[in-house]
């Protein structure tokens, strides 16, 4: 009995033994086989992966001439578990930051909230983008200082303070991108405004990895494996824009002193010529660990010379809008060319009176486009609007903002620059809220027949309207980049838009923009031996002065430039846009200003609008 006790006694514990080694050898298999967090425990204590950060790609303008480059630059990195003995002070001096900046970093970088990638043994960037004298400084005193390294990077340099808004700057990552794309880390550059944000996965490349060996204690013994077990880092790749950087600086040159914008286009490629936004500002003071302070002086110039006004602002298109608005009057056999209507220094029905200024009357749609008459496109607006052939105001309305949509107003075009605004073309229920459900008359919205009113666009969409035209029927979305390393350019930026206008009506308002050069309101931009076309506009903006507005294209046939300027509350449409946009349309065909024409280029470019610009703007450039 008591035998048969102990065999049994000797079996339950046999088994009890047998479970916990089962029990033993299933965790282990599961710590070593199913789970990586045993793999990941053990490969951060016996090796240190450290990132190899590749180039950016360069970028060049339509000509070769590179704009922008990579230069060195290095990140102070600590190991949490190697720092011991540190004098603080003598470290926080040797950077020049305070005990208090210190202790905030330290306690940043620990916080697995904020750095989800945190590791004690896994180098963490402490501060980034250290100046030569700094980095200079650091290097002599570095081996005083355990648990903090150097790690080389590249940052962005720029060969011309110039295009500011359309290259774009680099910055720090954020936590919320860091959280939806696992390719970014804390300290990671991203691009953040201009091309580089919108290519920013073609420019960054890919990251490559150098594997180092630790011992027991944590030391760098070496490469493991010789390096066998590497990646090597793929370079971002290269852009050649459509730019035309002599041009732009011609444009930033123009401009110093006045708010506006001037955008030039290729008609036949959409290709983006010149971006000029006003006030602008030196792309290089958005470089390393100056860019944090440049960018809260820039912010808060009232100038606001961070906000790109080529693709951003809203402005009423003025008169040049007229010329839209003869397309679609035209395609609704609503006018032609011979059509006339009166004009006495304005439209005037009943106690409505909408001004013009002294010409000619009545005026066909030639004489009209040439001297930009607020009556004819009145009258116009209104006879298709009332016209019997639409069963009501509403179906007339809409069809001729159908029409006008194919331009590309009142939506985004598309363009390759980040933050681009669609404008507005008012619609009828808009009208509907503010005067009542079929209670509006075409008297109500008749300003928008020459570009006032609930219209506004771009300063991207007026010009690529004069691409069309000048295209006579057809534009491409207008676009930065003319050709990315290895791979094509988006389709989008090939593809032709047709508008609903036949090409017969294009050849009138094209021979109306040629008359406004040659004696109409536009003369100003007459270019000795090359034919210009162009339309003026004088964009209201109470309670302050007028916008200067004129759209061109030259030459007039085969048209190799399509550019549209807008100097904002300086008066009349010839008295600052046309010039301008001359002189820009002679340096691209000839490369040069003609000596008679100095004078004037002298005296736009010396011209100062803005108040208070020279306090406000000490560091914006002029080129």
């Amino acid at each position: 009995m008591i035998n048969d006790e102990l065999q049994n006694r000797k079996y339950v514990i046999g088994g009890l033994i047998a479970l916990i080694i089962l029990i033993f050898i299933a965790r282990l298999l599961f710590l070593q086989v199913f789970t990586e967090s045993y793999k990941e425990s053990a490969e951060g204590n016996a090796f240190l992966k450290r990132t190899i950060f590749p180039p950016r790609g360069l970028i060049y303008d339509r000509f070769g001439k590179l704009l922008v480059y990579n230069r060195p630059s290095y990140d102070v990195m600590v190991t949490m578990k190697e720092v011991t003995s540190l004098d603080t002070m003598d470290f926080c001096n040797t950077l020049g930051i305070t005990k208090e900046d210190f202790v905030d970093r330290m306690n940043e970088i620990k916080d697995k909230k904020i750095n989800h990638n945190y590791s004690p043994f896994t180098p963490q960037v402490f501060v980034n983008q250290l100046l030569a004298d700094d980095y200079a400084r650091l290097m002599e005193k570095l081996y005083r200082f355990p648990g903090f390294s150097i790690q080389q990077r590249t940052i962005r340099d720029y060969a011309y303070k110039s295009a500011a808004h359309a290259l774009g700057s680099i910055g720090e990552v954020s936590r919320t991108t860091i959280e939806k794309d696992d390719y970014y880390k804390m300290g990671d550059y991203i691009g953040i405004t201009g091309l580089e944000k919108s290519y920013e996965e073609e420019l960054r490349g890919e990251k490559g990895v150098q594997i180092m060996l630790r011992d027991s204690r944590g030391r760098i013994k070496g490469r493991y494996a010789n390096g066998a077990y590497d990646e090597e880092p793929i370079p971002g790749k290269t852009l050649r824009l459509g730019l035309d950087i002599e041009l732009q600086m011609l444009g930033e040159r123009l401009m110093n002193g006045k708010r506006g914008s001037i955008v030039a286009i290729e008609p036949s490629t959409g290709e983006i010529l010149a971006a000029v936004s006003s006030p602008t500002y030196d792309p290089t003071l958005m470089v390393g660990r100056q860019r944090s302070a440049m960018f809260k002086e820039l912010n808060a110039n009232p100038n606001k010379p961070l906000l790109d006004r080529t693709v951003m602002a809203r402005y009423p298109p003025g008169s040049t809008f007229k010329v839209a608005n003869a397309l679609v009057l035209q395609q609704n056999n609503i006018i032609n060319g011979g059509t006339r209507y009166p004009c006495h220094r304005g439209y005037t029905v009943g106690h409505f009176h909408l001004a013009c200024h002294a010409h000619a009357s009545p005026l066909d749609l030639y004489g009209a486009i040439a001297n930009s008459c607020n009556a004819y496109f009145c009258a116009g607006l209104r006879a298709m609007l009332d016209n019997d052939k639409y069963k009501n105001i509403t179906e007339a309305f809409n069809i001729w903002r159908s029409d006008i949509m194919t331009f590309g107003f009142g939506k985004k075009l598309g363009v390759d620059l980040p933050h681009e605004n669609g404008g507005n073309v008012p619609t009828t229920k808009a009208y509907d809220r503010v005067h009542g459900k079929g209670r509006w008359r075409s008297l109500n919205v008749v300003s928008i027949s020459i570009g006032q009113g609930e219209v506004v666009a771009t300063a991207m969409q007026i010009a690529n309207l004069c691409a069309n035209v000048a295209n006579r029927g057809y534009w491409i979305t207008p676009h930065m980049v003319k050709y990315i390393e290895n791979q094509p350019i988006p389709e989008k930026f090939k593809e032709k838009h047709t508008t609903a206008i036949e090409k017969r009506y294009y050849d009138v308002c094209v021979r109306g923009m040629e008359m406004a050069i040659l004696g109409g309101t536009a003369k100003g931009g007459q270019i000795p031996g090359i034919e210009v076309c162009g339309k003026t506009g004088t964009a209201q903006d109470p309670p302050r002065k007028d916008h200067s507005v004129f759209m061109g294209f030259a030459p007039k046939v085969h048209p190799k430039i399509a550019i549209m300027c807008i100097v904002e509350n300086s008066g009349f449409g010839a008295t600052y846009a046309v010039p301008i946009s001359s002189l820009m349309i002679e340096f691209y065909l000839r490369r040069k200003i003609s000596p008679q024409r100095q004078e004037l280029l002298d005296r736009m470019a010396s011209t100062v609008l803005i108040h208070n610009y020279g306090t406000q703007n000490k560091i914006s450039t002029d080129n």
